[in-house]
């Protein structure tokens, strides 16, 4: 008797190499949830929370899953399902198989109104469909949006499995931890996995597999390392860096082109593009400027006018959102990163004296301009003093105003350089650049040109 084809977890190991395939730099969590799942005759785990950040891929790894290797399932987005009856419409229509469309006049397989139908008609069709002896996964996208729905929505699917008496896996996606869902005692908990964000390398292999025709794989992988040492610092979101290096390349290889340089003229193609990557920085999450436009601001069609009214609306909303010691904190952190520490006292000490430079320092600064070298690192009481320096009135040290400073930290405005474990402390550096800072200034009235070493 013939041996039949081998398999792992109870599937081909032909479908488990392509699903390893699309899931670069994910094989380890692909691994456990196949470990969690079992063979699809088998019971599954009930329920499973997954959470991490945006980009990190969590809906991906999930559909390659359910798709390559062919389970029944149904995969609904919670900000798309808005209500209760859209939620229940969405996921009986799946497990039914039926796709509302101009020919059956966009009709639902069945009418829900609450969570007692949706529970009655699952388990109708999972008998009528004969998979009874298999799993059905509901895999829940933007989980987070259930809280803000009837009270019973979460606790009943979190339940499903015991409430239809059928074989039923529910997964929840989420941005958030478990402890944000919790509301009260009773609740079922859920089997937790956590998605990290991706490293530096992993992005570096994962944006690599999108190399153009035309060019070769080490060549996109310089470019790709170019970009990543610009936006990772500011940004970990695969979706908005991969979009961002798609969208500059052209740019960078126009050297080539243009017959002015070859793939070896690593540095005359990073001063080619390391301008417009650092103008992009300004749009990282901010979508108003879109792909079409920002092409055309690339190739100089656009006016300097137009160019400068497009980064004011970008950094217009920000500004609105930033609580007003948010502001002066960030100042104080942009200040910190580009001004030699031995300036200080020169800046913000009242009768101090007027700052001159020597011969020598001219000379040094012509040679290394901090706007172009970057941010430096500085310690946590060095940003305190400045800010305690600029901020208008008396200001206590307040639990409020450390506070912020995580959140800027959050927001990636201010990236931590150091670990707590330190002889020395934390460090920190501020990622935004001086366009941006001169329009947060503006909004509070402070003239940041006059506090910079590069401009005196």
């Amino acid at each position: 008797m013939a041996a039949g084809p081998p398999t792992v977890f109870g599937h081909p190991t032909e479908q488990l190499a392509d699903l390893y395939s699309s899931c670069p730099s994910r094989h380890d969590l692909v691994t456990q949830l196949l470990a969690l799942f079992g063979q699809n005759n088998h019971l599954s785990c009930p329920r499973v929370f997954l959470y991490g950040p945006t980009g990190s891929g969590k809906s991906h790894v999930i559909s390659s899953i359910l798709n390559t290797l062919k389970l029944p399932h149904a995969l609904v987005n919670c900000v798309e399902c808005y209500t209760s009856r859209l939620l229940y419409d969405h996921i009986l229509n799946q497990v039914a198989l039926v796709t509302p469309a101009p020919d059956n006049d966009y009709t639902n397989y069945s009418r829900c109104d609450n969570m007692n139908d949706f529970v009655k008609t699952l388990r109708t069709i999972i008998e009528d469909r004969e998979l009874q002896e298999e799993t059905m996964y509901i895999v829940l996208d933007k989980a987070e949006r259930l809280r803000e729905m009837d009270m019973n929505i979460l606790p009943a699917f979190l339940r499903l499995g015991e409430l239809t008496g059928c074989n039923v896996c529910v997964v929840l996606l989420t941005e958030i931890v478990w402890e944000k869902f919790r509301a009260g005692t009773g609740m079922c908990e859920p089997l937790v996995l956590h998605f990290p964000d991706y490293t530096k390398d992993e992005l570096l292999e994962i944006l690599s597999s999108d190399c153009p025709t035309g060019y070769t794989k080490d060549f996109y992988m310089s470019y790709v390392n170019i970009v990543l040492s610009v936006f990772y610092m500011a940004c970990r979101n695969l979706n908005e860096i991969r979009h961002l290096a798609l969208l500059n390349f052209p740019k960078f290889c126009e050297p080539i082109k243009k017959g002015e340089a070859t793939e070896e003229d690593v540095h005359k193609l990073w001063r080619n593009i390391e301008p417009h990557l650092r103008k992009a920085l300004q749009t990282v999450y901010l979508r108003e400027v879109s792909s079409a436009q920002w092409e055309r601001m690339q190739e100089g069609a656009a006016t300097q006018e137009s160019s400068s009214a497009n980064i004011k609306t970008l950094t217009g909303k920000v500004n609105m959102e930033l609580p007003f010691y948010s502001k002066f904190l960030l100042i104080a952190a942009y200040l910190a990163s580009y001004n030699p520490a031995r300036t200080d006292r020169r800046f913000f000490l009242k009768h101090a004296g007027k700052m001159k430079k020597t011969v020598q320092q001219m000379k040094r600064d012509e040679r290394a301009s901090s706007q172009l070298l970057g941010p430096k690192p500085f310690p946590l009481d060095r940003l305190m003093a400045i800010f305690y320096s600029i901020v208008e009135g008396k200001v206590a040290p307040t639990a409020n105003i450390y506070s912020q400073i995580s959140s800027l930290v959050t927001l990636r405005l201010m990236t931590q350089v150091g670990s707590d474990d330190q002889l020395d402390g934390a460090k920190f550096k501020c990622t935004v650049g001086l366009d941006f800072m001169r329009s947060i200034a503006r909004t509070v009235n402070f003239d940041i040109i006059r506090y910079l070493y590069d401009f005196v």
